[in-house]
């Protein structure tokens, strides 16, 4: 699994429903509206890395109000939840 970072910046009048509209799109996983240089941060993870050019060149960048994004590619992920979790299995 591929996971992206997406930067999004929005019109400022349009943030919610541009956020709503990425949310909806297949391989977007979760779209935060935050403080700072960018107006939303959006998660995607998809199986491929073409896919991720599906996702934010064909899809996300062409929301009406979406004015630029900037993409990170994960290399690896270093999660406290997902240790817990991992560690957690059948100790019900």
């Amino acid at each position: 699994m591929i996971t992206a970072i997406v930067f999004v910046n929005a019109e400022v009048a349009r943030i919610p429903e541009v956020a709503e509209e990425i949310a909806a799109i297949d391989g977007v996983s979760e779209v935060y509206s935050v403080t700072g240089q960018v107006d939303l941060i959006a998660l995607v993870r998809v199986r491929q890395h073409e896919d991720v050019a599906n996702v934010v060149a064909d899809r996300i960048n062409k929301v009406p109000g979406v004015t630029d994004t900037e993409t990170h590619i994960a290399f690896r992920t270093h999660s406290r939840h997902d240790l817990e979790a991992a560690f957690s299995l059948g100790l019900d």
